[in-house]
């Protein structure tokens, strides 16, 4: 069941490449930062994340990421998801992210599953938005 919601930010995409495909369709990176808030606190996520493009047209993803406060509380991420193209043109992302902290005041996280929203658009602009899972 969806919890209480930990986080949202906005940011912009900040690298795109091409990789190897492995043989199970198109696989593009994408790098991004954004700034919002975690637990009320400001805080600034920089990230990275591959998809690749399934047969059914659908995507699967999977990234890396840390989050800093201006405190100096550091929150590293690991996760994956499914997504899917919009008629916009950008994508929209759904899945879990874990979180790894020695953070006191973020300790809550350490784990628990975060299910997250994540959408971009065709200008680069990313949005998403957190939840505890309980």
């Amino acid at each position: 069941m969806l919890g209480e919601q930990i986080g949202e930010e906005r940011g912009k995409i900040t690298g795109r490449r091409v990789l190897p495909s492995d043989g199970y369709g198109p696989k593009v990176e994408v790098s991004f930062e954004a700034s919002g808030k975690v637990l009320g606190a400001d805080a600034t996520d920089l990230g990275t994340y591959w998809s690749v493009v399934q047969p059914n047209g659908l995507l699967y993803g999977e990234g890396q990421g840390v989050i800093m406060t201006p405190q100096g509380d550091l929150i590293q991420w690991t996760g994956a998801g499914r997504g899917r193209f919009t008629e916009q043109g950008g994508i929209s992302f759904r899945g879990a992210v874990y979180y790894q902290t020695s953070a006191e005041k973020f300790a809550r996280l350490n784990g628990v599953a975060i299910i997250y929203e994540h959408e971009s658009d065709r200008d680069g602009g990313v949005t998403t938005r957190y939840w505890e899972w309980k």
